[in-house]
């Protein structure tokens, strides 16, 4: 079994209320089970070592330092070090895979089917979702058996899950338009509260990465996680392992 984590970085303005520049990142990180124990154990590892209680956010890294995180008793210095060592433990282990969906808002918005930053956000999620099956796809027939998998995604506002839940199952189920076969993947969609999910907290440190590259043209974080980004047989990440928008 697989496990997609999703979560998500940038500004998803709505239509209208948007800048030109606004850059919006889903990016996720896929986990076998074996390895989903592995990366737990480091994690509880990692935050007893730099005394973090509960989650960490890629924004607590950035965050004003008048507001309290799990992250305020660290200085800048202890700060940068903790994030090379969480995207130490991303590139630790081979069998991980990391998929994401990078979308230039403005470009996006002037699509005559995408109406609302719920629109552009089921637009990315759908891109996502279907490389994840193809990749189950690669590895079923590499296995020769069959290679299944399931998508948990962080939590949003209540109404944004719902309607999440809702367009996953219309696609699962080939009521989409235009919509793939995902014969590998299980069940609707999972959401779960960051805080509660190693996956997800190690998936928001991906999409913070790469949308300091996309975005500020800063490479330093997608340098450290590149050879996890699922690529073609011949090695290409764009349309692959990153899929653009725009």
């Amino acid at each position: 079994m697989h496990l997609l984590f999703i979560d998500e970085s940038g500004t998803l303005s709505p239509i209208g209320r948007h800048n030109p520049e606004d850059k919006f990142v889903l990016g996720a990180i896929i986990l076998s089970e074996d390895t989903w124990f592995k990366i737990d154990a480091d994690l509880k590892a990692l935050k007893k070592r730099y005394n973090v209680g509960k989650e960490i956010k890629w924004r607590y890294f950035y965050q004003n330092k008048d507001k309290q995180t799990t992250l305020s008793h660290l200085n800048e210095e202890e700060k940068e070090k903790l994030r090379r060592d969480l995207y130490g433990i991303i590139a630790k282990y081979k069998s991980i895979k990391i998929i994401s969906v990078i979308a230039a808002v403005e470009l996006c918005y002037q699509r005559s089917h995408i109406n609302s930053d719920d629109d552009l956000y089921w637009y990315a999620y759908k891109r996502l979702i279907e490389r994840f099956q193809y990749y189950l796809q690669d590895l079923t027939r590499e296995a020769g058996e069959k290679m299944n998998g399931i998508v948990v995604c962080d939590h949003r506002e209540r109404r944004q899950d719902k309607r999440l839940q809702n367009m996953h199952y219309r696609m699962m189920h080939g009521e989409e338009a235009h919509t793939s076969s995902f014969a590998n993947i299980l069940e609707g969609v999972f959401i779960v509260p960051s805080h509660f999910s190693t996956g997800i907290q190690l998936a928001d440190m991906v999409a913070g990465g790469i949308y300091r590259w996309f975005a500020k043209e800063d490479d330093r974080f997608y340098r450290q996680i590149a050879d996890r980004i699922r690529t073609s047989p011949e090695g290409k990440v764009e349309g692959y392992g990153i899929v653009k928008l725009h």
